[in-house]
């Protein structure tokens, strides 16, 4: 595990001296990374003003049968997110939300609760979450494993480069577990969102070597041959031991929706330009960037984006369209994204956490530590250990998967 370098301001300091010599003419390259934001920004806005979707929508039919249409397909790949409608049918993905309702209240999890700030959002503005620390319910084992939500995320995982270099850095075609939480938003909520981020590495997308691999053209000040869908090195990243690490290299992360939700009632918004973050790595390296710092990013947090340093980006933060019981949401792990505010939330807003994490080395070590804590009922190891779980009636057993669940975990 990667641990944090003992002076941060210093560290900070010596890498940026670093990339602005291997970059060369920095400004010249910032500059080009910002005519194309700029283009792809604008289009987004003119699309929102025509009133045409932002987000590309997949049918989960034409997934199946292989049948997804190429200009689909094109615009999942240039917009970085996608909604997969009908993944599961909506009445199974409601008796889901009813069994995790049962689940919670069989175990008293309301008397027992007690919210836990881990400090991931840091300086970001954020409301008291309603994300419970629930990882091991029978309707999340059921949905990571289905057959259906196996089929998405190997699509999903198709739009990367897996192979280059010689080197195989993940399979696409199988998966690995990254258990997540759950999200109950009740009707008649208030809830300030989340102010936008980036996850899966702050300061170390700066500062790592492993990091600087995977953005090579970005720091050799080539960004027009920056591809945010090269998969090169990814998995080799093992970020700073934090609150706010994550241990597994995600394609997309990704929600199921368990209740009806409008695009104003509090749901995810993202800048939907995956190369966004050729810009965020060269905007902390101009002049009127401090020298020990990275545009307010901090170890141990979520990489804030702001009007401050990234205005030409913010105007691009667009909703989900509607959705329904049963779809899932989907967005690379690079994206910018946000949760918008709502004031008296008019229906529920219930979501499963499960993201796209193809098997790797690393994604596999992860899992099988994941395996472990399913077996015990308690918390993930990248996740506070609060351990609600561990005498819960109603929990999983290993029996209770299948062969799918099992080798998703590291357990046969």
């Amino acid at each position: 595990m990667t641990t944090a370098p003992p002076d941060m301001p210093a560290a900070i300091r010596a890498t940026k001296t670093q990339l602005r010599h291997r970059i060369g003419d920095v400004g010249k390259a910032f500059a080009r990374v910002e005519e194309l934001m700029r283009a792809e920004v604008d289009e987004v806005v003119a699309r929102r003003e025509r009133g045409e979707e932002v987000w590309p929508v997949v049918r989960f039919a034409d997934i199946a049968a292989g049948t997804v249409p190429a200009d689909v397909v094109e615009a999942v790949r240039r917009r970085g997110c996608a909604v997969v409608k009908g993944t599961f049918p909506r009445a199974r993905a409601e008796a889901w939300d009813r069994d995790l309702v049962s689940y919670l209240e069989r175990n008293e999890f309301e008397k027992t609760y007690e919210y836990v700030d881990d400090g991931v959002f840091g300086g970001l503005a954020a409301g008291r979450p309603s994300i419970f620390p629930i990882y091991w319910s029978k309707p999340q084992m059921e949905a990571r494993e289905d057959p259906n939500m196996v089929a998405v995320r190997g699509f999903l995982n198709g739009f990367w480069k897996h192979e280059s270099e010689g080197r195989v850095w993940f399979d696409p075609t199988r998966d690995t577990a990254y258990p997540d939480r759950v999200r109950r938003r009740a009707p008649g909520a208030t809830s300030a969102g989340l102010s936008p981020h980036t996850d899966s590495g702050s300061v170390e997308r700066w500062l790592l070597p492993a990091y600087q691999d995977v953005f090579r053209h970005v720091f050799d000040g080539d960004v027009d041959a920056y591809d945010p869908w090269d998969g090169a090195h990814r998995t080799e990243v093992h970020e700073f031991d934090s609150t706010v690490m994550c241990s597994a290299f995600r394609t997309f992360q990704g929600w199921t929706a368990l209740s009806d939700m409008a695009p104003t009632e509090g749901v995810l918004h993202v800048v939907p330009v995956p190369s966004a973050m050729a810009y965020l790595l060269l905007r902390a390296l101009q002049d009127d960037v401090p020298d020990d710092d990275l545009c307010g990013t901090t170890n141990g947090q979520a990489l804030p984006i702001d009007a401050k340093w990234h205005p030409l980006l913010l105007p691009a933060l667009t909703p989900i369209p509607a959705v329904e019981p049963g779809d899932t949401v989907w967005w690379h792990g690079d994206l910018i994204h946000s949760v918008g505010e709502v004031t008296d939330q008019k229906g529920w807003g219930n979501v499963m956490y499960i993201p796209a994490s193809p098997h790797c080395e690393k994604n596999a070590a992860y899992a099988e530590k994941c395996g472990q804590a399913f077996l015990h009922g308690t918390s993930p190891t990248d996740f506070a250990a609060e351990d609600y779980e561990t005498t819960w009636s109603g929990r999983p057993l290993l029996g209770d998967l299948n062969a799918t669940g099992r080798a998703q975990l590291g357990l046969g």
